[in-house]
């Protein structure tokens, strides 16, 4: 689907920018394995998640994210990584209501 910038809402190119994210790091086989979801982490996400140094700490998100086992994140398990990560991070961006 090509979206044109004139006519996408804010949210709609975000999720498209989130697809072509994926896409640049995945490849044609719409897939990361661990050392591309690391980089992409590293290169993409540095600002709301620290980045990955230890082997242990990939592993286990790995771990967490990989639902099917597959010993690969497909879009469907890397968008629960994108929930939880907007999730968390939500608070930063909220203004304080009453103080």
């Amino acid at each position: 689907m090509e979206a044109s910038k004139n006519h996408t809402s804010d949210l709609e190119s975000g999720m498209v920018t989130i697809i072509q994210v994926f896409h640049k790091y995945s490849g044609h086989k719409c897939k990361l394995k661990k050392a591309e979801l690391k980089e992409l982490i590293n290169n993409e996400m540095s600002h709301f998640i620290m980045k990955i140094q230890e082997n242990e700490t990939l592993d286990e998100l790995f771990s967490d994210l990989d639902q099917n086992g597959d010993l690969e994140i497909d879009f469907k398990e890397f968008i629960a990584l994108i929930a939880m990560v907007t999730s968390a991070c939500h608070e930063l961006f909220t203004p304080n209501r009453g103080n």
